[in-house]
């Protein structure tokens, strides 16, 4: 009986090792599949932490351009965009995509309008020099008349 006994407390003791093992076994892969897991988390942050950043400059950067745009000396076009409308503009932005099409957008505008003060400049050069044609033929014409009027 008491061998009996013996050999059911070794095979209790047995089959507990076995347990016990098949126990650390799942323990050391769910902690491999957390370790895991974890990584990858981190890859994804560290990513989200760097677009944000390139965000943020990309945005300094617009925001930048945009107070050039307005005029010198933060004195503001006629029609150019209350800050509270730039923001609202701003915040429409979601992803790189959209930054992207709103820049190349935001270029084209300047390229316009630098285009139009180009212009612009052209024509008032031209008619400051017709202006100042135009003026010197009437001094000279008056200039006759007074020499004919003085000579009757």
């Amino acid at each position: 009986m008491s061998q009996d006994l013996t050999q059911q407390w070794l095979t209790e003791i047995q089959t507990l090792k076995q347990q016990l093992i098949e126990q650390q076994q799942e323990r050391d892969a769910a902690w491999e599949s957390a370790e895991k897991w974890r990584k990858l988390y981190n890859t994804e942050a560290e990513q989200r932490r760097t677009d944000a950043d390139f965000f943020r400059q990309t945005i300094a950067s617009l925001k930048t351009e945009i107070q050039q745009l307005k005029g010198i000396d933060g004195q503001t076009l006629p029609d150019a965009k209350t800050s509270a409308g730039v923001q609202q503009e701003l915040s429409q932005i979601r992803s790189v995509e959209d930054l992207k099409a709103k820049l190349v957008d935001v270029i084209k505008e300047r390229d316009r309008l630098r285009q139009a003060l180009k212009t612009e400049q052209e024509n008032h050069a031209q008619t400051r020099k017709s202006l100042t044609t135009a003026l010197g033929d009437a001094i000279d014409s008056l200039a006759r008349e007074r020499v004919k009027g003085n000579g009757q």
